[in-house]
């Protein structure tokens, strides 16, 4: 008589050996959806990275080419108003439009399936602003610019008492300072480090939003300057003339579109004689300009803002500092 298996014990093997293959295959799946996923990552962060470098390589580029803008204006005029080419804004543009075009100075259209590059930029005057560096000289606090501060700061709805805050802060924090070769070791760790530009305005102890309503306004470069009147607005006028209100700073501004000034007698034919023009404070030339510059690519998006001199005997235009930014910084600028 034959031996047959019982029937459960079967159905349980059967059982058993399913269930390892199913969980044999879940492990095989979840290993492989784990590399794929790190696949992906990978070449996300390889395409991100070769992104980011093609922006900052374009971007390089642009300032190149502002450099070079600058370096012309110079050939042409030792003056600098905002009539000049290098005062007009990039607004958004395709990069093919530039580099693109054809023998018949046609741009590409953009349907060759790469993607598209946009670049927007603007160049600044960085002379228009108030300089705060000019606030203090060999240690001390200059009060003919104190008072340029507080009268800016009181046009610009802040509190007159700010301007000595910036002041005594930045007196602390110059190398070389009665303050800093008699301080402790204690008061050296609480003096403010000094700014490496309006943005860093926060070390002195400002807001953020106190630095965002004078960052329009003010400036900070390695050494004194006067203020450009072609360029500076209504309320850097106003601040830095004694004698003269927003009205008359809106007169000059207005001057100034129909012609530029040639000189400072220019600005106190417009001013009145009860301006108080100095030309060791005002001038109607620059040589520190401030470019802002944006460059998208698909969804990246990268704004870089730089500091450059220009060399009035070498005419001879570097860059002092780079440093990125917010984009949102940029489209405000090419608004205004």
């Amino acid at each position: 008589m034959t031996m047959r298996p019982p029937t459960k014990h079967l159905s349980a093997q059967r059982g058993a050996a399913l269930l390892t293959a199913m969980i044999i295959v879940t492990l095989i799946a979840t290993l492989a959806a784990g590399m794929v996923w790190q696949q992906w990552v990978a070449v996300q962060v390889e395409a991100a990275e070769r992104s980011q470098s093609q922006a900052r390589w374009i971007l390089n580029g642009a300032l190149d080419w502002a450099r070079l803008i600058l370096r012309e204006d110079q050939r042409t005029s030792d003056i600098d108003h905002l009539g000049e080419p290098w005062a007009v804004p990039l607004a958004e543009a395709r990069l093919s439009t530039f580099l693109a075009a054809d023998r018949n100075n046609n741009a590409d259209d953009g349907s060759g399936g790469a993607p598209e590059a946009y670049l927007s930029g603007v160049i600044r005057d960085a002379q228009g602003r108030y300089n705060l560096r000019n606030l203090v000289r060999e240690g001390k606090v200059q009060p003919v610019e104190l008072k340029t501060l507080e009268r800016l700061c009181e046009l610009l709805g802040l509190q007159a008492s700010l301007a000595t805050q910036i002041a005594d802060a930045l007196r602390q924090a110059m190398p070389g300072t009665t303050v800093e070769l008699n301080a402790s070791d204690v008061q050296r760790r609480a003096t403010p480090l000094l700014p490496g530009g309006v943005e860093d305005l926060g070390w002195l102890g400002l807001p953020a939003a106190t630095v965002q309503r004078l960052a329009p306004y003010v400036s900070w470069l390695p050494v004194q300057t006067p203020v450009n009147l072609n360029t500076a607005s209504r309320e850097v006028i106003a601040a830095v003339v004694p004698g003269v209100d927003l009205a008359g700073a809106e007169r000059l501004t207005q001057s100034r579109l129909r012609k530029h000034l040639q000189n400072i007698d220019d600005a106190r034919e417009v001013l009145g004689p009860g301006a108080g023009l100095d030309t060791q404070r005002h001038g109607v030339n620059s040589r520190y300009f401030e470019i802002d510059g944006t460059m998208r690519l698909e969804s990246l998006v990268v704004s870089q803002r730089s500091l450059l001199e220009r060399n009035t005997q070498t005419r001879d235009v570097r860059v002092l500092r780079s440093l990125r930014i917010d984009p949102a910084t940029v489209r405000t600028a090419l608004q205004q």
